[in-house]
């Protein structure tokens, strides 16, 4: 005779080894043990904090929601890579993907997960909120015209942020700019 297991799907979400949260209006409702370790804070001190805690700034925490509107809009999910800040204030690349509960409400009830990709993509540079905006988009695979439609830049000021990332990360072409912000050794 086998016994069965019981599915329990609190203790499954509690102990998932990846980031999760349930969220409503960018505000965490519920998370899990993995979130909490990776951003450095307890489960209990998450729960009812602002999505604002986990950005570097409060700029790149409105440009982001505004830039997801749109997506999730279109598509009921988004997923990135962006930079984002742990309690302690350490900064460190994060993939991030969502999944609105209801259509037509792109930053109500979701459901998040987070993974940390800093040992593949460790933050070497000291970039500013605009610089941390354009790099998460190359490294997505954008164009200067494409992230200038995106984020309301001409894209003359697009190339002129891409021309510092290359002198801060010592990149002769743009394609070894997009290795070295994804942490490839050429």
């Amino acid at each position: 005779m086998s016994l069965q297991p019981v599915i329990d799907y609190e203790t499954i979400f509690l102990h998932a080894p990846v980031g999760m949260c349930i969220s409503e209006n960018r505000v965490i409702q519920t998370s899990n043990e993995a979130l909490a370790g990776m951003f450095g804070y307890t489960r209990g001190q998450l729960n009812g904090l602002s999505f604002l805690a986990l950005y570097p700034t409060m700029d790149e925490f409105l440009r982001t929601g505004d830039r997801i509107i749109p997506i999730m809009n279109a598509r009921g999910r988004y997923s990135d890579e962006r930079i984002m800040r742990r309690a302690s204030g350490e900064l460190f690349w994060c993939h991030v993907t969502g999944h609105a509960l209801r259509a037509g409400d792109p930053l109500g009830a979701g459901i998040w997960t987070f993974e940390d990709v800093s040992e593949k993509r460790p933050v070497t540079a000291e970039l500013t909120p605009r610089e941390r905006e354009i790099a998460a988009l190359l490294v997505e695979g954008k164009t200067s015209k494409t992230i200038a439609r995106q984020v309301d830049l001409s894209p003359r000021t697009v190339e002129m942020h891409r021309a510092r990332l290359m002198r801060k990360f010592s990149a002769a072409t743009s394609s070894e700019l997009v290795h070295k912000l994804m942490g490839v050794q050429l």
